[in-house]
């Protein structure tokens, strides 16, 4: 008969059934080892790195990762233009965007796109100051829609029209 003992027989062909499925540890991969091995201090519950991180502190990791920073910066900035120039003056300008780091204002009138040249640098340094990622190195000021035959990709030299427009 078996002289064994069942108690331990039985610890045995458990052992040989986990060998079996889940294979013989010495004989994994090299990333398979790897990844059973813990980082020390995961397993401690109030070791450091445990703690729940609050929603802003997310939303900025995942900006900076994604590299949304200087886009959001920029949106940011627009939104607070009443902000930076004050209510009165954002009455008659709006921020019409963000190209190659210029800012570019659409002014009422001329006399509101020149009263705003001359508050240029106060204004280009608050921005620097509030909205750093925004990347604007310059603020452009311009008039009422009316064209200008001065620059962009279709200009020509000469003098152009003589209407002035209003």
């Amino acid at each position: 008969m078996n002289d064994r003992d069942p108690a331990v027989d039985e610890h045995v062909a458990v052992y040989l059934r986990f060998r079996e499925v889940f294979g013989d540890a010495t004989k994994r991969s090299y990333m398979a080892r790897k990844r059973d091995r813990k980082q020390p201090g995961t397993s401690v519950p109030f070791a450091p790195g445990r703690d729940p991180h609050g929603l802003g502190d997310v939303m900025d990791s995942l900006t900076n990762s994604m590299g949304w920073s200087s886009p959001l910066a920029r949106s940011e900035l627009l939104l607070g233009w009443p902000e930076i120039v004050g209510d009165e003056t954002a009455e008659h300008s709006e921020p019409i965007g963000i190209e190659e780091g210029v800012l570019t204002v659409r002014c009422d009138s001329t006399a509101w796109a020149t009263q705003l040249r001359l508050m240029r640098s106060r204004i280009s340094t608050t921005i620097a100051q509030q909205y750093p990622d925004a990347g604007v190195d310059s603020v452009r000021f311009e008039g009422p829609n009316a064209p200008s035959w001065k620059r962009g990709p279709r200009s020509i030299p000469g003098r152009g029209p003589r209407d002035t427009y209003g």
